[in-house]
């Protein structure tokens, strides 16, 4: 099981250099895996849409909660790590121009030795989306063709796109990923959409608010879509979010038991003073390996 870690956003900190780069080095040298992102562009005073995650409808960050942009936020924690897989929990794919996008994304993972993962979603919050000029109801059209195209901009020559929202002819994009075929894409998102979605388009599937038998026939929906498209389903990863209060032993036991391979663990409700304490109890619970021996010192390079 990898264990990767979502910032305290809740907390207002995730936007402070001098909070964050003591988070990240303390995460790398307990042996997490990797760093989260998420990604609100604005969020809309008010909002009416709600949020699918919550029995209220209401999303749990104030609306005037720091929510720096994802890649750059990667890109500075990437300046500050060696060994932490920098991740997306999610983009929202339906705001970005996919060169653009795939522009951002390969420099990146050039930049931090190939460690970016990429979560897209259609994103849930109609006003966001309309504000940066989004029909909502193509939200899902418009993702399908992000993918297809970003594909088409990591192809390694010139690339060319035609579809219902975005036309290329002939354009090179450089620099290219670090991994042949570009960066992991996984798809976020908890319908029977997201996981088609998955299973046609992507490397792995993140769904958020499931409980055990809906992510068990999510993920089999997820893997029968991919080998109905002639698409290894053993070559797909599952990844889940967990509060770190919940993670012990018998949840990864469980979650493995589902077919997990990595879970993302929130700090969402922890204090930003009690992070670190919380962080060092998890990485015992679950029997977490530093990439060194010992806590105190910098993760080298793994291999």
């Amino acid at each position: 099981m990898l264990f990767g870690l979502l910032p305290p956003y809740r907390a207002g900190v995730t936007a402070d250099p001098a909070w964050i780069v003591p988070f990240v080095a303390q995460a790398e040298a307990l042996g997490f895996e990797s760093f989260y992102a998420v990604e609100h562009v604005v969020v809309p005073v008010g909002h009416a849409a709600a949020y699918p995650y919550s029995e209220t409808g209401r999303m749990p960050l104030a609306d005037d909660c720091p929510i720096p942009d994802p890649l750059d936020l990667l890109a500075f924690v990437a300046g500050h790590t060696t060994t932490l897989r920098l991740g997306t929990g999610v983009v929202v794919g339906p705001h970005h121009h996919p060169l653009v996008l795939a522009k951002r994304l390969a420099t990146v993972d050039r930049l931090s030795g190939g460690r970016m993962t990429v979560g897209l979603g259609v994103g849930w919050m109609r006003e966001e989306l309309e504000a940066t000029g989004v029909d909502f109801s193509t939200r899902g059209r418009r993702l399908d063709e992000l993918l297809l195209a970003v594909r088409a901009a990591w192809s390694g020559g010139p690339a060319s796109f035609h579809g219902e929202f975005f036309d290329f002819t002939d354009v090179r994009s450089e620099p290219q990923p670090v991994r042949a075929g570009g960066v992991p894409v996984h798809v976020g998102g908890h319908s029977d959409a997201a996981a088609r979605r998955a299973g046609r388009l992507a490397d792995g599937y993140h769904p958020l608010g499931l409980d055990d038998d809906a992510l068990a026939a999510s993920w089999a929906l997820v893997r029968q879509t991919a080998e109905d498209a002639g698409r290894d389903p053993d070559a797909l990863e599952l990844s889940v979010t967990m509060a770190v209060s919940q993670v012990d032993g018998a949840a990864v036991e469980r979650a493995a038991a589902l077919g997990v391979h990595r879970i993302v663990c929130s700090t969402a409700a922890v204090g930003p003073a009690q992070v670190a304490d919380d962080l060092g109890a998890l990485a015992d619970r679950v029997g977490l390996a530093p990439p060194a021996a010992g806590r105190d010192g910098a993760a080298p390079p793994r291999t």
